[in-house]
């Protein structure tokens, strides 16, 4: 069997060279920042794992006609076209769980460099404000907000939007609501959280956290029309995906003070252009994609993403699978000799535990 390694080979515990020289593979490994580079770097083998540009697009998986699995690092998927993936019978997997509490945390700590104001504080002071121009600490005290007895709303109640809850519970909020139409209330009863119309978290919540999916149901879920049913004190917080928001809306909402300030760790295009008006804002903070990494996350999920090309080419469950729908057309796939297939266990029954 054959694995390429878009990159090099992460190092954990164990290094992934060290499972798949284990499991029998040849490894093939090198930079693909172009689909064409991405093509030639997979060629024939048997399992990639890719990162998040290039997309592993449908040029991508039908080039690479021996391709089974794909494993993508971390959570996100969004650079895999799943639709392709699925009809060509290619099995799109990540690693879901894996930051979730680095970006739970991350987005705590960026709704309360908002509410304290801490960026603003900790620049004035550092170019000797406190000093020489006390009136700015006279500012910062009227300005500076509380968690405790404020309404928060966390749009995408999955594994990261409880983490979040669970985190900001312990401010003494008075109330935390949720928007995700694919969760019941009775999960949010686990977590004390209501489950709200989007409408309703909009105009009701204080401060607002993104944890949902970059779907096509989601792009642009926050534009010019639901900036402005947030109050105008709101704040608004985006750890997910960048195309949740709309970047020109955000800024002109920003600017005339629509809603009161924004932090983000993701936007549209990344790496954020340097003359982007998000950065010129003085009431946006943005961090460049970092909430989900820590020396953890690095080790542990480089390890799982080896162990799902492994685990998928031995008839195991892989630790995420993106593309549920693909195990029907495998199956359909098996009953023609010669396939992409042809060959590897049947691990059907495994993946549907």
């Amino acid at each position: 069997m054959k694995v390429a390694l878009q990159g090099r080979a992460q190092i954990g515990e164990t290094t992934q060279k060290t499972l798949y020289e284990n499991a029998g593979f040849e490894i093939i490994e090198g930079p693909a920042r172009t689909e064409d580079e991405l093509i030639e770097l997979i060629g024939d083998a048997d399992g990639a794992q890719v990162g998040t540009i290039p997309d592993t697009s449908r040029r991508v998986l039908e080039a690479c006609q021996n391709l089974k699995v794909v494993s993508r690092f971390g959570v996100g998927v969004d650079s895999i076209d799943l639709d392709a993936a699925t009809e060509l019978g290619v099995l799109a997997t990540n690693v879901p769980g894996s930051n979730t509490t680095e970006v739970a945390d991350h987005a705590v700590a960026l709704l309360l460099s908002l509410t304290r104001r801490l960026y603003d504080a900790i620049t004035t002071t550092r170019e000797g404000a406190w000093a020489n121009q006390p009136k700015i600490n006279g500012q910062y005290y009227g300005q500076v907000r509380r968690l405790s007895g404020h309404t928060v709303g966390i749009i995408g109640f999955g594994n990261i939007g409880r983490a979040f809850a669970t985190r900001v519970r312990g401010f003494g909020v008075s109330r935390i609501v949720a928007y995700d139409p694919y969760v019941g209330q009775l999960s949010g009863d686990l977590y004390g959280v209501e489950l709200v119309s989007l409408e309703a978290l909009l105009s009701e919540a204080d401060y607002i956290s993104i944890h949902c999916s970059a779907t096509s149901e989601s792009r642009h879920l926050i534009n010019a029309e639901t900036l402005g049913k947030m109050k105008p004190t709101a704040l608004l917080v985006n750890t997910a995906r960048g195309p949740i928001i709309d970047g020109e809306a955000l800024a002109d909402a920003l600017e005339s003070n629509v809603i009161e300030a924004a932090a983000i760790d993701v936007t549209e295009i990344e790496p954020i252009p340097s003359d982007s008006r998000l950065l010129r804002i003085p009431n946006c903070y943005v961090t460049p994609h970092v909430a989900g990494f820590s020396p953890v996350f690095l080790a542990e999920t480089a390890i799982r993403q080896a162990e799902n090309i492994i685990f998928a080419l031995s008839g195991r469950k892989p630790h995420g699978l993106a593309n549920p729908e693909v195990i029907k057309t495998i199956a359909v796939m098996r009953q023609t000799a010669g396939g992409r297939w042809d060959g590897y266990p049947d691990f059907s029954t495994a993946l549907q535990l």
